[in-house]
């Protein structure tokens, strides 16, 4: 007669899967099957969507520095063309197009504080300026020096006239500004 499962004086092994913070209590060589296969089937999509996110913070960080597809991928831990893959499925973007866009973004931050253009193209990481401004124009439909006098023009008019910026302003309408300070 055979002994039931739970009688074998197999020793008991706590088993960590880092990937999704869980532990189960495996005792000898038995695992039960159901709790294996739910833990089987979520670990490689929580641990390929962990180096994905690590890979983009890691973009998110070093913009500004002369980074390319071997090092976002070598901090992901994939071959180049397959995180390429799993980034765009995850993000819409390729890695490369993500990088243009982050560096794009901090680009119109810095033109806003009237930092010059060539100044602006090296401190987010572009090596040229005539493809930091063609990158530049492709995003934005608009040239870096054109965006950065009109922010400058739109920053003069909003110090000059702040109610003209709020949507939906009725203080003009009821003629409060008239008879109070408002500007």
């Amino acid at each position: 007669m055979k002994a039931p499962l739970s009688s074998y004086n197999y020793p008991r092994i706590l088993v960590d899967f880092p990937c999704c913070n869980e532990r189960a209590i495996v005792r000898g060589n038995q695992i039960k099957a159901d709790i294996y296969i739910q833990m089987i089937e979520r670990l490689p999509k929580i641990y390929l969507y962990r180096r994905l996110v690590q890979a983009k913070l890691f973009i998110d960080k070093n913009y500004h520095e002369a980074i390319d597809l071997n090092d976002i991928a070598d901090e992901a831990y994939f071959s180049k063309f397959h995180f390429i893959r799993q980034f765009k499925n995850i993000y819409g973007k390729t890695p490369h197009q993500y990088l243009i866009k982050v560096r794009i973004e901090n680009a119109r931050l810095l033109l806003k504080k009237n930092i010059p253009v060539a100044d602006v193209c090296y401190a987010v990481g572009f090596d040229s300026i005539t493809s930091f401004s063609a990158l530049f124009k492709k995003l934005t439909s608009c040239s870096p020096a054109n965006y950065q006098q009109a922010e400058l023009k739109r920053q003069n008019d909003m110090q000059q006239s702040p109610l003209k910026f709020i949507p939906a302003c009725f203080a003009g309408e009821k003629e409060w500004l008239q008879k109070r300070n408002f500007q």
